[in-house]
């Protein structure tokens, strides 16, 4: 009798289990051998069983078609075939929907009442992609994370421990191919589901004589916006489109980029004069809207940041409750509050802003409304928008933002960047630094926060601190002179130290830890630190009140090799040595 060898000892490559990042699970496409999708899918399919989340209909559980979808990057075949193989084992069947954007597929896939997959890495490079699951009425949820992950460790050890001849992975981890699946062809059925959902409020000719310049490149929805663009009487005219993935973060439209695309406005002038350049993310879940402005033949490209696109939207669907990021710009909250309505500030990330939009459902609001930094908007009621039901999406949509502004323009009868300028005046600007080590990234946000978890601000005064929570109550005070206060101060000037007074930095006035390290200073000024949750990413917000302060703050932090984030990466590794 032979020795049993299992899969794990003829393994020649060392496993890492993937991870939750802000919203799904992404990581190195090396990384996510078609062993650990296997087990992310068959993981949460397990779980949605266990608490109920599979199927509205549980009666039909025999009978479940699991809806997936993808987008275009060159990896996310194989990760198809690797979740429909999980998908196919666990007993149930695969509806693919071919590579449409994710809010398509959510849509699809909530109007049935079923838990889906979709294969994406949103903006993230190309050696990067990612798997996003969805429970039967919406998305996954931190509180699903747990569960999940122990349903996929669980999983993981029963096929690690398979004898490697019966087991249907190789020596990679890849599924050996007498066991592989084959994908059947898309029935289009979310892509039509999506456009119907636009279609139903906002046909006719709303948008007849505009003209936009949509830049494809390699979003995912490309061929599909134009289209729904066009159904409300706009003339479309698309450029750009690549055949190589090409990841484009819409937090971070950098003047290379706008450059970039004033090059194609030039070359598409004749088919001018355009109202707007429109795009998306990777997977289309995230807009993009430039506005264009013509002054004396002199063209000029005005970025519209996703928070502030938010608020245009919110108020044209006459939003009651309203919840975003803490990093988004100070003027959601002004500009609502001037209308009477409260902002809820979440940590980052769209299971945080829908746990925010339940929480105002079960209050008793109408118009629940929510979107994150990057412009991706969520919709947590159905409503009434232009006499007619559009139906709830409680995930992120970049179609609905880009609709919504372009309709309230038009109908106002003012360009963009006009019905922009009557918005608060802060100004917002973001960046990052790619390829940060994820532990030092972890390492300075660790530096900062309070021991206290409850506490999220912390308050400099001239004779005290004030710590608060959540809800903005005083949990404690400290006098200066207390040991605890010199500490939070110490910690104050090692950011203080980043953020100099020869920089144009004034003092710094409180540090909000709910999502990284917000810093407040004197002058009304904020800078935001904050690490990808899904990639070797730190990112910084900035907002100020002219465009200019913003941008240059944004570049101050940026700077190599000794930038506002790298003197903060050496200060953070020298005091941990």
């Amino acid at each position: 009798m032979g020795k049993f060898i299992t899969l794990r000892e003829i393994l020649n490559y060392h496993p890492v289990p993937a991870k939750f990042g802000t919203s799904g699970v992404r990581a190195l496409v090396t990384d996510l051998t078609d062993l650990e999708v296997y087990c992310l899918t068959m993981g949460a399919l397990r779980y949605f069983e266990s608490s109920n989340k599979l199927s509205i209909n549980l009666n039909a559980l025999n009978d479940i078609k699991i809806p997936v979808a993808c987008d275009l990057r060159p990896s996310s075949d194989r990760l198809v075939i690797a979740t429909a193989k999980a998908i196919i084992d666990a007993g149930y069947q695969v509806d693919f929907q071919g590579k449409i954007p994710t809010p398509a597929l959510t849509f699809y896939a909530l109007q049935q009442g079923i838990a889906s997959f979709i294969i994406t890495g949103s903006h993230i490079p190309a050696d990067r992609n990612g798997q996003k699951a969805n429970r039967c009425d919406g998305e996954v949820l931190k509180t699903d994370e747990q569960g999940i992950v122990a349903n996929v460790n669980r999983i993981r050890e029963l096929l690690f421990g398979q004898s490697a001849n019966e087991s249907i992975f190789d020596e990679k981890g890849m599924i050996k191919q007498e066991f592989s699946v084959t994908i059947p062809k898309p029935n289009n059925a979310a892509l039509k589901n999506y456009q119907q959902r636009y279609r139903s409020v906002f046909s006719g000719n709303r948008l007849k004589n505009k003209f936009f310049l949509f830049f494809q490149y390699s979003a995912v929805g490309r061929d599909l916006i134009p289209e729904i663009l066009r159904n409300c009487g706009a003339e479309v005219i698309e450029a750009g489109r690549s055949e190589e993935f090409v990841p484009i973060d819409t937090e971070a439209i950098s003047q290379v980029h706008l450059q970039m695309l004033k090059q194609l406005l030039i070359e598409n002038q004749d088919q001018g004069p355009f109202d707007a350049i429109i795009s998306t993310d990777g997977d289309s879940d995230r807009p993009l809207v430039v506005a264009i402005d013509t002054l004396e033949d002199e063209v000029n490209l005005s970025f519209i940041p996703g928070d502030l696109l938010g608020i245009v939207v919110a108020d044209y669907l006459q939003g009651d409750s309203v919840s975003v990021p803490i990093s988004s710009n100070p003027a959601v909250h002004e500009f609502f509050a001037e209308k009477g309505i409260q902002t809820q500030k979440t940590r980052i990330g769209s299971p945080f802003v829908i746990a925010a939009m339940q929480q105002a459902l079960d209050t008793g609001f109408k118009r629940v409304v929510s979107w994150e930094a990057n412009g991706g908007f969520l919709l947590g009621t159905d409503i009434s928008v232009n006499g007619s039901q559009l139906k709830a999406l409680p995930t992120r949509d970049a179609v609905l933002p880009i609709l919504c502004a372009l309709h309230a323009a038009s109908e106002i009868g003012i360009g963009l960047s006009e019905l922009f300028a009557r918005l608060p005046k802060w100004y917002g600007k973001s960046g990052l630094i790619d390829d940060f080590p994820q532990e030092v990234s972890q390492n300075i946000i660790a530096t900062f926060k309070p021991a206290d978890k409850k506490i999220v601000t912390t308050e400099f005064h001239s004779n005290r601190i004030i710590l608060k929570d959540l809800e903005d109550q005083v949990r404690e005070e400290w006098d200066l002179s207390d040991s605890l206060a010199k500490q939070s101060l110490a910690k104050r000037d090692l950011l203080k130290s980043v953020f100099p007074g020869e920089l144009g930095f004034s003092e710094i006035t409180s540090i909000n830890n709910l999502d990284g390290i917000r810093c407040y200073f004197g002058n009304g000024e904020i800078a935001h630190i904050r690490p990808s949750g899904n990639a070797p990413q730190l990112r910084i917000y900035a907002h100020a009140q002219s465009q200019e302060r913003a941008d240059e703050i944004v570049t101050q932090a940026l700077m190599e090799p000794d930038g506002i984030l790298r003197r903060l990466q050496t200060l953070i590794s020298q005091a941990s040595k």
